[in-house]
């Protein structure tokens, strides 16, 4: 059976090298070359796209790019934002947050697959942004940042007040025109954007700069710091929901009132915050008390107290007058004692004349009894007495002897004890150096020098020590004249 011929029958069957065949107009391409194509291609046709899709896996790598994958439903992209861009996000990129990416395609050849190149990334919607908040509130929540027990009570008259707002807006106008009303005080303003890009890092910045203020340095340390900002729009107060801000407030070693938007406007800052007040002119009010009001009340405390102190003059006056009513006369208390002084003093007068003539009566028996022939007997009775004793030098003669042979014994034990009396019947006491006796023959070897004391003075000798090679030969001596150590 004949087929019809076609067009391939001409071409060569497979064979083991590749070759270039005629009229061939697709050559054979790199994987480089391809992939440049590709991504070329790419580009150009997708230059700029919007992608909505639900963040996953995002990674902030230590150079600052930003890497993540949009997903939906059905399928994924991953996409990368540069740091540049990625400093400028207005939140904080973290998975589960649905988002409308602006970029453009790109390819990238090292896995053969195809990414987004976001330059700008945003919220998709105000319930995907209600959701972040609800997201990062639970989080911080659990972390403590919330807790009662955290909050700290706001001075009653703080004397100095920081304020973290726009020097621009009609917030701190209000401010100091509420204060200015009400108590006067001092106040420092750190100017911050409180909106748009960047104004939740300087929010930030400004309340830990009032927080590490110390008092007496340049910027006066506040007692009370005010965050405020005028109503808006969640996307308008939303760097006011920005974990930064959160964590500042929390950390912040001053008390602090949020006065963040209206009444109806709640952010996370409010929860962070020592107090919330309900617009910026309500934390005015908060901060300071009426000046008038507290004038008046304290002339009404003063008031009470002098009312206070002349009732109780009154009422202590009353009772003394009651009680001084129910003591005697001062003069009736001293009758008694008065008639008991009057006794004793003429019992005294009696008691003295008595004594008196007690005495005079003694006096008179006694001068009675000296008469001059009774001195003369007792005189002459004192004489006798007197020849009667005589002193017997036998007897004294006996005690002398007695205490001289005593004395004598004593002198005997002296002299046998003197260490220096046997020097006189030709001993010699041996000390070294330090005068300590040498009592053996041990103790002066080890010694390099002796001192021997004679009767008639003392020399310096030198011996062998404990490295001496032999005992030194004593020198003789006459034999009536030979040493003794003692």
């Amino acid at each position: 059976m004949v087929f019809p011929s076609s067009p391939d029958d001409d071409l060569p069957d497979g064979g083991l090298l590749a070759t270039e065949r005629d009229r061939d107009n697709a050559p054979a391409l790199s994987i480089s070359e391809i992939s440049a194509l590709l991504k070329r291609t790419v580009e150009d046709r997708f230059g700029l796209v919007r992608v909505r899709g639900e963040l996953s896996g995002v990674k902030r790598a230590a150079s600052g790019h930003l890497y993540l994958c949009l997903k939906d439903e059905n399928a994924r992209l991953d996409g990368v934002m540069w740091r540049g861009s990625a400093q400028r996000l207005s939140f904080r990129a973290e998975d589960g947050v649905e988002v409308v990416a602006t970029g453009k395609l790109t390819t990238y050849p090292g896995r053969s697959n195809y990414q987004i190149v976001i330059d700008r990334m945003e919220i998709a919607g105000e319930g995907a942004l209600l959701a972040l908040l609800a997201k990062t509130k639970a989080r911080l929540e659990a972390e403590g940042l919330f807790a009662p027990e955290r909050k700290r009570a706001i001075p009653f008259l703080p004397r100095t007040i920081g304020v973290v707002t726009s020097p621009t807006g009609a917030v701190i106008r209000d401010i100091l025109h509420r204060l200015r009303d009400r108590f006067p005080s001092h106040v420092v303003v750190w100017p911050v954007l409180v909106q748009g890009q960047g104004s939740a890092q300087q929010v930030a910045a400004a309340i830990r700069g009032f927080s590490a203020a110390q008092p007496g340095g340049p910027v006066p340390r506040p007692d009370l710091v005010i965050v405020a900002r005028g109503g808006g729009s969640i996307e308008d107060l939303w760097g006011f929901n920005e974990e930064e801000v959160v964590r500042a407030i929390a950390d912040c070693t001053i008390p602090l009132i949020s006065a963040v938007g209206h009444e109806t406007d709640t952010t996370l800052a409010d929860f962070a915050a020592d107090l919330r007040a309900p617009t910026p002119t309500a934390a005015a009010e908060i901060a300071v008390p009426v000046r008038v009001e507290l004038s008046a009340t304290l002339s009404d405390l003063h008031s009470r107290k002098q009312r206070g102190t002349i009732r109780l003059l009154n009422l202590a006056r009353e009772r003394l007058a009651v009680r001084s009513e129910r003591l005697p006369h001062p003069l009736a208390l001293l009758d008694g004692q008065a008639q008991r002084l009057d006794d004793l003093a003429e019992r005294l007068r009696r008691g003295l004349l008595h004594r008196t003539e007690i005495a005079r009566g003694t006096l008179g028996r006694t001068a009675g009894a000296l008469r001059p022939a009774l001195l003369s007997s007792r005189i002459a009775r004192g004489g006798d007495r007197l020849s009667a004793l005589r002193l017997r030098p036998e007897a004294i003669l006996q005690r002398i002897g007695n205490s001289r042979t005593r004395v004598d014994a004593l002198d005997r034990l002296r002299r046998s004890l003197d260490p220096e009396a046997p020097l006189q019947r030709g001993y010699v006491l041996v000390t070294d150096s330090n005068g300590a006796v040498v009592k053996d023959r041990a103790s002066a070897a080890e010694r390099t020098t002796l001192t021997l004391k004679f009767a008639d003075g003392s020399i310096d000798v030198a011996v062998g020590g404990p490295g001496a090679s032999r005992p030194l030969k004593a020198k003789p001596k006459p034999a009536d004249v030979q040493p003794k150590l003692l």
